[in-house]
């Protein structure tokens, strides 16, 4: 399978669920977004090595990163490999230099190590097409008919009765606020219907 390279778009903070964050990745060639909750905890670490502050003590990555240095073995790429019942799943392709090996992680760690080791973050096109969300260049919505669909909602239950064009508008409406959390609830309401 052909993997399609992926890049940090942005992070922003969940507005339903405390202490979680959505991190959006975006195909380096292409206009689909991947929006990923993940925790707090990797959130900083993720936004740490990004803005590139230094610490007085090693974060858990960091402490991860010198054991691997020390070690001689290399993170060479990040492969998000699965997306089932709104979970993504991720394996570390790691080296010593003779033998390879592939690690499994939660998605937000192997960012979080993709970012330490600068190495490029890939995933599949069955994933994109299935949990992605197409940013379209211009908006061609009315904000009357996105309100009157439902778009103040906040928990996925509100999508249920949500005809499918009114759900797609409400995504394209939900990605040009940087809604992306909404965007992946959305999303996942119009899988279920496929």
């Amino acid at each position: 399978m052909e993997k399609i390279r992926l890049d940090i778009i942005g992070m922003s903070y969940s507005q339903s669920q405390s202490g979680a964050y959505a991190l959006i990745l975006g195909e380096r060639k292409g206009n689909r977004r991947l929006p990923i909750i993940i925790g707090g905890f990797e959130a900083q670490s993720i936004a740490i090595e990004l803005e590139k502050i230094r610490t007085p003590r090693p974060l858990t990555h960091d402490l991860f990163k010198s054991f691997a240095d020390a070690y001689n073995i290399e993170i060479t790429e990040v492969v998000i490999s699965k997306f089932s019942e709104g979970v993504f799943y991720a394996k570390l392709v790691c080296t010593d230099g003779t033998i390879e090996k592939e690690v499994d992680s939660r998605t937000s760690d192997a960012i979080a190590l993709a970012l330490r080791f600068n190495c490029p973050v890939f995933t599949y096109e069955s994933i994109l097409a299935n949990a992605g969300i197409l940013m379209e260049e211009e908006n061609d919505l009315v904000k009357n008919e996105e309100q009157s669909a439902g778009g103040s909602g906040s928990d996925q239950e509100t999508f249920v009765d949500v005809p499918v064009p009114e759900l797609k508008e409400l995504l394209q409406h939900a990605i040009e606020n940087e809604e992306y959390e909404k965007a992946s609830r959305i999303r996942d309401e119009l899988n279920k219907r496929r």
